[in-house]
This record gives C-alpha cells, structure tokens and sequence, in this order.
C-alpha cells in the first residue's frame, strides 16, 4: 500500500518551504548581525552601550517571511524576462519598497501602542532612519535575489552543482566562459 499522495505533497512543499526559511533567514541574519557587530564597535568608541543581536535576528525572520510572502504573491515577476543584474536590482527595490512599508506600518503600531493617536503616530515616525534602512536593505537584496535569479535561470540542480561543486566527480562540469 503506498503513501497517501496528498500527504507526500504536503510534507515535501513544508520541507522547501522549511528551507526557504533557513536560507534567507541564513543570509539576512548572518548580515545584520555583522552590521549590529560593527555598529556595536562605533558606539562602544563613544562609550555608549548598544548591543542588538535580538533585534538583528527578529528583524532578519521578519523580513524572511515579508520575502517568502512577496515570492507567492510573485512580487518582481515582471523583471525577471531582462538580464539578471536588472531582474535583481528590480527585485530588490521592489521588496525594498515592501519592507520600507512593513517597518512603517510597524512603527507607527509601537506609537500606537504608547498611547499616541494615528495623526501624532504619523508625525512621529523617524522617516530619514527608515529611508537610510530601506537603502541598506535594497543594497543587501541585490546579491541575494541575483543569486535566486541565477538559481531560477539554471535550475536548483545546475545551480547547487555551480556554487557547491558537483561532488566528487569533478569533470562533468560544465566550464563556465
């Protein structure tokens, strides 16, 4: 008696969706965590106490699941028939500008929940930080949805067999020119 179709399906789209998660997770939190690392230094410089790994991280899931979210929603799509340094960099805004209104929305709750009204909320969100994090946010998704393109372009096997090495028979490779 086989197993129950349906239920292979389902296990084998939560273990890619599982590892969509643990890679784009694995990027962003391995760079924010390197930029909270280095704003650490600057401050401690000045003798001021600042330490954010927590908020990398949670910063890091958040903007995971906005991505996964922007990727079934098929966010970018239409860039994806030019060159891929143009597909990435049209991505990259594309979910930059989706993370810049998820940090918005998220501030002006935080007002919100300190007990200020929508209008004061609204007026009290530091839009010059939010606009300098939505640059380095877009800056950062350039090589990561390069990357993906890159990935969708070739193939998951092609691509592995690019960056991983194509195990230990080396010579099947096809050279890159």
């Amino acid at each position: 008696m086989s197993a129950d179709p349906e239920k292979s399906g389902l296990a084998q789209k939560v273990k890619h969706e599982t590892k969509e998660i643990i890679l784009v997770f694995g990027y962003l939190a391995s760079y924010f965590c390197a930029l909270s690392v280095y704003r650490t230094l600057l401050l401690e410089q000045n003798d001021i106490p600042y330490f954010t790994f927590g908020t990398a991280l949670l910063n890091a899931f958040i903007i995971t699941k906005v991505i996964l979210i922007g990727e079934v929603a098929r966010l970018g799509k239409r860039g994806e028939s030019k060159p891929i340094i143009y597909s990435a960099i049209y991505k990259a805004v594309v979910y930059g500008a989706l993370v810049f209104a998820f940090h918005m929305v998220e501030e002006i709750v935080k007002m919100l929940f300190q007990g200020k009204e929508i209008a004061g909320a609204f007026h009290e969100v530091r839009l010059d930080d939010l606009l300098v994090h939505s640059v380095v946010i877009i800056i950062t998704f350039i090589p990561f949805f390069a990357f993906r393109e890159l990935g969708r372009i070739l193939g998951k096997d092609k691509f592995r067999a690019l960056v991983f090495g194509a195990g230990a028979n080396e010579s099947h490779r096809t050279p890159i020119v």
